[in-house]
């Protein structure tokens, strides 16, 4: 079999280091007993190799349509589990039923997108193992009062656990990218729904760090503050300074003084 040519459009460096694939595959734990594996953007199946060799029941998709003939090629058993799809569009219900874990060495120019669907998809996304450009993967891990902190951080940590697990050289990728990558976990908590309105949540998140060295009082403006609330001491903080609960108290506040 030919091997697959890495296409700078997609975004694609292909790990070719077999220690650190072994490393990510086995820090995919089955995170509340489940089993199925999706692997987004397998290439030529260098992380899927391990994978493989637990009993996961693994799905493969990929955009790229010379991956996905190598792919049929290598894993003829897998058929239809490899999936010719753009994972941002596809809608994995029609193949995979119930919950899912998701694994990869993510596509560096789609990963934040990437973690939107999850969101989207947060209560069938059990577990997420992934290997990012390493200040994303910081960003997402990252705890409130740092200035990695943002809303990708916010939203995953309302609804997951997330480990930061180690730090990849460019050395081992074909191409090498010019900055060094992460691999990060992410186990579903036990979160159902927040205990506020959640797209309003969402909303909030996204404006608070839109201008994120203002104060939310700043930031929020164009949200329509009643009088009331603009002398609420939380919004002389920044959005980079609130955990989740506090954003969820600051959506509640919002929410009331509307009402009112």
């Amino acid at each position: 079999m030919e091997k697959v040519r890495a296409k700078k459009h997609l975004g694609q460096h292909f790990l070719k280091d077999l220690g650190i694939a072994e490393k990510i595959a086995s820090s995919v734990t089955g995170h509340g007993g489940v089993r199925k594996v999706l692997e987004i953007g397998p290439g030529m199946g260098v992380l899927t190799d391990f994978l493989l060799q637990v009993d996961w029941e693994l799905y493969l998709v990929d955009i790229d349509k010379e991956s996905i003939a190598y792919l049929h090629q290598k894993y003829p058993q897998l058929g239809d589990k490899i999936i010719d799809a753009d994972f941002l569009k596809f809608d994995f219900g029609k193949i995979i039923d119930g919950k899912y874990i998701v694994a990869g060495n993510f596509p560096y120019n789609i990963s934040s997108q990437i973690f939107f669907k999850v969101l989207e998809q947060r209560n069938n996304v059990t577990e997420v193992v992934c290997m990012l450009q390493k200040e994303v993967a910081q960003r997402i891990a990252s705890p409130h009062g740092n200035k990695d902190y943002g809303i990708l951080s916010v939203l995953l940590q309302a609804y997951y656990d997330i480990e930061y697990l180690f730090t990849v050289p460019p050395t081992v990728f074909d191409p090498p990218p010019k900055v060094n990558s992460g691999v990060i976990r992410l186990k579903r908590n036990e979160t159902i729904t927040l205990d506020c309105n959640e797209k309003l949540f969402f909303r909030v998140v996204k404006q608070g760090f839109s201008t994120r060295r203002k104060t939310l009082r700043n930031a929020l403006k164009s949200m329509g503050l009643t009088e009331e609330m603009k002398s609420d001491p939380i919004l002389d903080k920044r959005a980079e300074q609130l955990d989740v609960p506090a954003f969820i108290s600051l959506t509640n506040k919002l929410e009331m003084s509307w009402k009112e």
